[in-house]
């Protein structure tokens, strides 16, 4: 363990403050405040409305800074309280500890060696034994659940998502939130990941002393909470965040690049590439106006499809090529579902599709099965005869 001196150092050289959001906690408060000055005096502890004796508790340390709210807002709130007045300090870390005397203040120098030893910005969130004997069986499978999700709408594996014992990048954060409650702790985490900052663990004790800690989670309402966040994120990866993300890597590639890596060079089988293009091909003809990509992208991830190569064949239908497919798909609509109107190609406009969405839905999704499965087979039989031709080479 790093020496107390040492760490003092480190965290004024760090520009690192304390933060600790308290909802009446008198029998644990003091506890944690003693705790965290034998390291730093940089300290802000965000009082939430409490109730019971903290406000008596907090007029002991003048050394302090207190923020004080009227009336109970949500652990969310006392958060974005206590980082906005970092910032505004003009800290570079906050370490967050909550002060139901869970966590030990004399875990600070694990978070102090791990900022001091990181090449980039880092989210630090401590990870709690969750089978300890003193962990309620509902609060290890709450952890369970954060975990799960948050690697779903990241891609980031983690032991312990829940833990508010964790240390905040505070220039590299996102500057606005939209949480008050508990699920605040999940926004920030996601969102950082999202902006590329590592999100990771460090190792930390826990204590669960029933007959002192206070806990305000409530069940059903906070769960329901951060269920609503979780549903609501989830869209957004996969509508958002993904694309953004292909659109990235993708931009980085030349032409010659992508024919070579993902159509001649992929290890991927002949049938998964056509099956890609085919996807690809639907998904540009198919009426989903403004949302192709990202369902185009989507589907690939889910049916383990080559996002590369679905995502460039589902702009088949780009621009200069809009109008005829708009045509051919009145065309093929008008066979099914009969017109007494005559679609001719230099008369198409929204109006045309207006006035004859049937046929326009029915001969759009026709047009791009038909389509995918044409280029389709014909880029699986391509693909096959230069893979049979490069092996005869060899």
């Amino acid at each position: 363990m790093i020496e107390r001196e040492t760490v003092t150092r480190e965290i004024e050289r760090l520009g690192i403050v304390v933060i600790i959001p308290t909802y009446n906690n008198e029998k644990t408060l003091k506890r944690v405040i003693d705790g965290v000055l034998l390291y730093t005096s940089h300290v802000i502890v965000v009082n939430d409305g409490s109730t019971d004796t903290t406000s008596t508790i907090l007029n002991q340390y003048p050394q302090i800074e207190v923020i004080t709210s009227a009336h109970n807002q949500g652990k969310g709130m006392a958060l974005r309280k206590g980082i906005k007045r970092a910032r505004d300090r003009h800290f570079q870390y906050a370490i967050t500890i909550d002060s139901d005397g869970q966590h030990y203040p004399s875990d600070i120098p694990v978070f102090v060696d791990a900022i001091a030893k990181a090449t980039r910005p880092v989210l630090l969130i401590g990870s709690r034994n969750m089978s300890h004997d003193s962990v309620p069986r509902k609060s290890s499978f709450g952890n369970k659940f954060s975990n799960f999700w948050f690697w779903f709408e990241t891609g980031i594996k983690l032991t312990d998502t829940q833990s508010g014992f964790r240390a905040y990048p505070l220039a590299a954060i996102s500057q606005r939130f939209y949480t008050h409650k508990f699920e605040f702790e999940i926004e920030i985490i996601v969102r950082a990941a999202w902006r590329g900052i590592e999100v990771k663990n460090v190792p930390v004790q826990v204590l669960y002393d029933p007959s002192e800690r206070v806990s305000h989670f409530r069940p059903f309402k906070d769960f329901a909470r951060i269920s609503i966040l979780n549903t609501v994120l989830v869209f957004l990866t996969f509508f958002y965040i993904l694309p953004r993300n292909f659109f990235r890597s993708f931009k980085k590639k030349r032409w010659s690049d992508f024919v070579k890596e993902n159509i001649l060079g992929s290890t991927d089988s002949p049938i998964k590439k056509a099956l890609s293009i085919g996807l690809g091909v639907f998904m540009g003809i198919a009426p989903f106006w403004g949302f192709q990509t990202a369902i185009t992208i989507t589907l690939a991830v889910f049916l383990r499809l080559n996002k590369v190569l679905a995502f460039v064949f589902s702009n088949i239908s780009f621009a200069p090529f809009i109008p005829l497919v708009i045509y051919a798909s009145l065309l093929v609509g008008g066979m099914v579902y009969p017109s007494s109107t005559t679609f001719k190609l230099d008369g198409v406009s929204l109006e045309t599709i207006k006035s004859h969405l049937w046929q326009y839905v029915i001969g759009s999704f026709i047009l791009a099965s038909g389509m995918a499965i044409l280029i389709g087979s014909f880029s699986y039989f391509f693909i096959k005869l230069y893979r049979q031709k490069a092996v005869s080479t060899q």
